[in-house]
């Protein structure tokens, strides 16, 4: 057995409403790994709407992990929603043209970055990932959370600003799951071995032959 077929984009039998996320996204700049799921409540489509203010002409990107989970109704704003902060006003005139149109001249909008979200990261119901953001590997975002900064891998994080709840193990444990970077093996081991990917003792994973 190799569990699912990841090239399949609705993995769940007679089930539309969740996606291999990789096999449903158009958009060049959002970059998704492998069994990476989304589950929306309504339609899968609804994901790139939700990536919100992408714009081609800014160019920035959405990554996605591998072993990724995010749920319905969660929101990704880009670049392309910044406006001026240090200036007198924040309204864009330039968009509107008309004689506005050299507003923005030898200036430019705030640019925070990519989104990146590592491997196996759950992302809860209506939760928000701000431009520039980095979320580590194994995090955790609550459902409703805003998140406005870096989450440190294996963390859980909630909030409106999203903050540190708690880590998921100890550091020691988190150090070795880095290392171990268990969703890089072929699919034969991980599946060999999702006994052990479902329990909590990183030993018998860590010496597995399998």
């Amino acid at each position: 057995m190799t569990g699912p077929d990841k090239e399949k984009d609705f993995p769940l039998e007679n089930y539309d409403r969740l996606c291999f996320l990789k096999n449903i996204v158009k958009n060049p700049n959002i970059i998704v790994g492998e069994y990476t799921y989304y589950d929306d409540f309504e339609n899968v489509e609804n994901f790139e709407k939700n990536v919100k203010y992408h714009f081609d002409f800014i160019g920035d990107k959405l990554i996605i992990g591998k072993f990724c989970m995010i749920a319905s109704d969660v929101k990704f704003i880009m670049n392309g929603a910044n406006h001026l902060t240090n200036s007198l006003t924040t309204y864009p005139f330039a968009i509107f043209g008309n004689g506005w149109e050299n507003a923005m001249d030898g200036k430019q909008y705030p640019q925070k970055g990519d989104i990146i979200i590592g491997n196996d990261v759950w992302i809860g119901y209506n939760a928000t990932i701000m431009a520039g953001v980095t979320i580590g590997d194994g995090a955790i975002i609550a459902t409703n959370s805003t998140v406005i900064k870096d989450v440190e891998p294996y963390s859980i994080v909630g909030g409106n600003p999203a903050i540190e709840i708690k880590k998921r193990f100890s550091t020691e444990v988190i150090e070795r799951l880095r290392k171990l970077k268990w969703w890089e093996w072929d699919i034969e081991k991980i599946t060999k071995n999702i006994q052990n990917l479902t329990d909590s003792n990183i030993d018998k994973l860590e010496t597995t032959n399998i």
